[in-house]
C-alpha cells in the first residue's frame, strides 16, 4: 500500500466532505488513517502457508477439537464500517492438530480483509480443512454489523450467525450437534 498516496486520498476526501484537513484536530488524521488502514487490511499481504509456519503437530486422534469465541474485526465490503463478533472453530482430525493461536490467526487473517461474513466463515472452514486434511470442519461466526446499526435500517440490536460445515460436520448430525453442544448453541430446529 502507497502510505502516502492514502494521506492524499483522505485529505481530499477531508475537503470534499466539507472540512479543513489543515484544522488542528484533523492535520494528523490523514497518517492515521493510512496506518489504520493498512493494519485493518493485513489479511491481503498474508497467506496460510506463512501463517501456520509449520505449527502443526502429529496427534494420533479421533476427537473433536473446538476454539470458541475467537474474537474478530473486519470491515464490510459494501460500505467499509466495521462488524465485529466471534468465531467458533471446530474440527476432527485425521492425524494432524494446529497449534492453537494458529486458529486465531487464521481468522484475524481473513478478517482483516474486506469481507461480507457468509466469505469469511466460508474462508476460515476452508483454510482449516486444507491445512490438515481434517475429516470435517464446523464454523459459526456471530456478529454486529455496524452498517445495519448506524446507517440504514439501525437496528441496534442485531446479529447475524453464519456458518459453514465440512465434512463429517456436514454428513453426520451426531457430529454437528456435538459441536453445537460443546459451544453452547442449541441444535437448529
Amino acid at each position: 500500500m502507497d502510505h502516502e498516496k492514502v494521506k492524499g486520498l483522505v485529505s481530499e476526501l477531508l475537503i470534499e466532505i466539507g472540512e479543513d484537513p489543515a484544522r488542528e484536530g484533523l492535520i494528523d488524521t490523514p497518517d492515521r488513517f493510512a496506518k489504520s488502514i493498512a493494519f485493518l487490511t493485513s489479511g491481503y499481504r498474508a497467506n496460510v502457508e506463512r501463517l501456520i509456519n509449520g505449527a502443526i503437530f502429529t496427534q494420533e486422534t479421533n476427537n473433536m477439537i473446538i476454539a470458541r469465541d475467537i474474537e474478530l474485526y473486519s470491515l464490510c465490503e459494501h460500505h467499509l464500517l466495521p462488524f465485529y463478533g466471534r468465531c467458533h472453530i471446530g474440527y476432527v482430525s485425521k492425524s494432524r492438530v494446529f497449534g492453537l493461536s494458529k486458529l486465531a490467526r487464521l481468522v484475524d487473517m481473513y478478517a482483516r480483509r474486506l469481507q461480507i461474513q457468509e466469505r469469511l466463515t466460508q474462508q476460515v472452514a476452508r483454510a482449516v480443512e486444507g491445512a490438515i486434511d481434517a475429516e470435517g470442519v464446523g464454523v459459526i461466526i456471530e456478529a454486529r454489523h455496524l452498517c445495519m446499526m448506524m446507517r440504514g435500517v439501525a437496528k441496534q440490536n442485531s446479529m447475524m450467525t453464519t456458518s459453514s460445515v465440512l465434512g463429517t460436520f456436514r454428513s453426520s448430525v451426531a457430529t454437528r450437534e456435538e459441536f453445537l453442544n460443546l459451544i453452547g448453541r442449541p441444535r437448529p430446529t
